[in-house]
């Protein structure tokens, strides 16, 4: 379930919906702290895709590799976006 919101990031940054599947998939989960879950690729989460999906099919994907979504405990989708910096972790 998206908000509003992350519908109109999502296009807004050009990231299609099937990132945002891979990330719910895929994506390494961390809380940010704040009461929100951020997801995102890492090597693992790239490794099991090249498992499950076929190292081509990944490698056509690689443009969204940066892709990371923020999402409630309760599964809401805040925003997705695009890492242009490293992920504060604490």
């Amino acid at each position: 379930m998206n908000t509003r919101h992350a519908e109109i990031r999502a296009q807004q940054r050009g990231i299609p919906p099937m990132v945002e599947q891979l990330l719910d998939l895929y994506g390494q989960e961390e809380y940010d702290g704040r009461g929100a879950i951020t997801l995102y690729l890492n090597k693992n989460s790239i490794r099991n895709m090249e498992r499950d999906l076929g190292r081509r099919a990944v490698s056509r994907l690689a443009e969204w590799f940066d892709a990371y979504k923020v999402k409630t405990t309760d599964g809401r989708t805040i925003t997705i976006g695009h890492r242009t910096r490293r992920l504060r972790r604490k």
